[in-house]
């Protein structure tokens, strides 16, 4: 479908299919969580978890915050929904939307149990987070015996699952380090094993997790990216197809003369006659700045466009010289072919932050056949 406006599109297929490869490396008996926090890496957290709900595709969700699991209840969500950073004072709407809290510290902790006995809960489910190197957030090692003396003949509570994040699992330079971190969240579970007089549910991999370290799938794997098409790891990149498809159309287009200049701060002159297209999408669409000056690029009728200049709010700035185009034609920012992966990498970052930018305004539009 060509498009007439900048639209983001999501391709709900590639979803299953990236959730079944993912789900194909894991033992059957594996639970399966699915990260869909910061509105589901840039997609929409309602429609994605929505669509997983209804595929029977995740036994959990996690977000990063309590509104954003509040919006998830409110849009009809009934899986189990893991907080992993929540804070006291969302106490109140944590326990009315029935969402599970993340206990990281003495002092959460202490805080919560607090609460919960003044307003009379009983079992309410918590996670426990164990520091095994990434040093955010979590009980370290030496600390968790404390902490489990407050839980093991606590009723207001019941510690559902216990879990670690690995720091560097995509990065095989780094196997020392990682396996170090699975054997520390090994002797974790040991000691809440020990401590804990119910079944506790252990989890630790990622994406990339999954992919390197099968051995440390434990009962649940945690996956965001891969769940959107990245594997992070070029080999594996194979199975996974890019859910998202940022596109857009040009508005006009410009020669500019030797010694004219582009856009803000006259960010670009032309030491050759120079053929520019301007595009409805900039740096308030998740497209930033250090895309500008030749960094980034988008792709119309199949060829290379590099951004010149500096990146605007609205606005975007192509060298079309050498490319057959016309105002109207389409452009692809980044698509299954033209991954927002290179993209990233062409201004020095990552994934990530690329397709987590992409601005709510930008109509999103979903595929599913």
């Amino acid at each position: 479908m060509k498009t007439e406006e900048t639209v983001l599109e999501i391709d709900l297929n590639a979803l299953e299919r990236n959730i079944h490869y993912l789900k194909s490396r894991l033992k059957p008996t594996t639970w399966f969580l699915a990260v869909v926090k910061a509105s589901s890496y840039g997609n929409n957290s309602v429609a994605i978890a929505t669509h997983i709900q209804k595929k029977k595709l995740a036994n959990y969700f996690a977000v990063a915050y309590t509104s954003e699991g509040i919006a998830l209840r409110e849009a009809g969500i009934t899986l189990p929904i893991l907080v992993l950073h929540p804070q006291p004072i969302h106490f109140d709407d944590i326990v009315k939307y029935n969402l599970e809290p993340t206990l990281y510290s003495k002092r959460i902790t202490d805080l919560f149990l607090e609460y919960g006995k003044n307003h009379n809960l009983n079992k309410y489910l918590v996670h426990l987070k164990c520091n095994t190197g990434l040093n955010r957030l979590g009980f370290n090692i030496g600390e968790v015996d404390e902490v489990l003396d407050l839980l093991k003949n606590n009723s207001v509570v019941e510690v559902k699952t216990a879990y670690s994040h690995l720091a560097a699992s995509e990065d095989l330079a780094e196997r020392e380090f990682t396996e170090n971190q699975i054997k520390t969240f090994i002797a974790f579970q040991e000691k809440i094993t020990s401590a804990l007089p119910y079944k506790v549910i252990y989890h630790q991999c990622n994406t990339s997790g999954i992919l390197n370290y099968p051995q440390a799938q434990f009962d649940m794997v945690r996956c965001g990216i891969g769940m959107y098409g990245f594997a992070n790891d070029v080999v594996l990149q194979k199975n996974l197809t890019p859910i998202m498809a940022l596109k857009s159309v040009i508005s006009q287009i410009h020669t500019l003369q030797v010694g004219d200049s582009l856009g803000y701060n006259r960010g670009y002159i032309a030491d050759h006659i120079t053929k520019t297209a301007t595009i409805p999408v900039g740096h308030a669409d998740g497209i930033n700045r250090i895309y500008g000056k030749g960094k980034g690029f988008v792709f119309i009728n199949g060829q290379k466009a590099p951004i010149i200049g500096n990146v605007c709010m609205d606005m975007i700035l192509v060298e079309v010289t050498d490319i057959a185009c016309e105002e109207g034609d389409e452009v692809i920012v980044f698509d299954k072919e033209h991954t927002a992966e290179v993209l990233a990498e062409s201004a020095g970052t990552i994934s990530y932050e690329l397709i987590t930018s992409m601005a709510h305004r930008i109509r999103r539009v979903y595929i599913l056949k």
